[in-house]
């Protein structure tokens, strides 16, 4: 007589099932089994501590209690690059916790597709819809290799139920995220294209920068021009301008796809913000 199934596989294979019962969702995701072990959890063959959260977002806040039995209840799953996580219009509602790498998050306006917003490892993507059971209200893709833990709504609202403080802790999110799109359409109105540029540079080096030894913050999320375009409201045309200014001021380095901040203080003095970056 075969083997009866283990927990974890059949756990896997309902997730499976579940996701595939909606309709327009994402079906390039693989689901990776977590090994658990006296070392923690192994994703991608990367062992995680019991208790050592991400350096940043969502995550990074919960306690490390309702962290662990969070991630214990998801499922590791792996995009690659240009992969996308969730469809905007989709049906499907479970979450995504990020583990590594950086998503893209986008909006279909009349055929255009605007960048909205960016999410890194720590991060949570996919909660709206499964807290409101209404369709998908963005498109999220992977920019590199990403990994992360596939949550499905009702597990996701188990811990909520039995949580308060994850709940805030969702509550606040959602409510930050808000804000932030908020905060984007006042500088369209309150400010010019080279401020609006370099408030959102700022912004993002903020969140996803990484501190160079020599002072510079290097953006490790690929933002091509037409996409900051898209997030300030201006063309195309006018950021390629504003970065070629900023750039012969000193105040930043671009390539293909990247951009690193040489004078943190100078540009969040022209974003008129306070002049610390952290």
């Amino acid at each position: 007589m075969p083997a009866a199934p283990s927990r974890s596989s059949r756990d896997a294979t309902a997730d499976h099932r579940a996701v595939a019962r909606h309709r327009r969702v994402p079906q390039t995701y693989r689901i990776i089994s977590g090994v658990r072990g006296a070392g923690g959890v192994t994703v991608d063959g990367v062992a995680r501590r019991p208790g050592a959260p991400p350096a940043r977002g969502f995550l990074a806040r919960l306690p490390t209690a309702i962290r662990e039995e969070l991630l214990g209840r998801g499922h590791a799953c792996r995009y690659e690059p240009g992969e996308h996580l969730l469809l905007e219009g989709g049906t499907d509602t479970h979450v995504i916790l990020l583990t590594s790498g950086f998503v893209k998050v986008t909006n279909n306006a009349e055929g255009v597709e605007a960048l909205v917003g960016i999410r890194g490892a720590g991060d949570i993507v996919g909660e709206s819809a499964a807290l409101a059971d209404l369709p998908r209200m963005a498109t999220v893709t992977a920019c590199g290799l990403v990994t992360g833990r596939l949550v499905t709504a009702d597990a996701f609202r188990h811990v909520l139920n039995r949580h308060p403080d994850a709940a805030r802790l969702v509550t606040k999110t959602v409510a930050e995220r808000l804000r932030w799109a908020n905060q984007r359409r006042a500088d369209f109105v309150a400010y010019p294209a080279e401020v609006r540029v370099a408030r959102v540079l700022c912004e993002i080096a903020r969140t996803h920068g990484r501190q160079g030894d020599d002072g510079v913050v290097v953006i490790d999320v690929p933002l091509s021009q037409p996409e900051l375009a898209t997030m300030i409201g201006a063309a195309e045309a006018t950021v390629h301008k504003v970065l070629r200014a900023l750039r012969a001021a000193g105040l930043i380095r671009s390539g293909y796809r990247r951009i690193s901040i040489l004078n943190p203080t100078a540009l969040r003095r022209m974003a008129h913000e306070p002049p610390d970056l952290t």
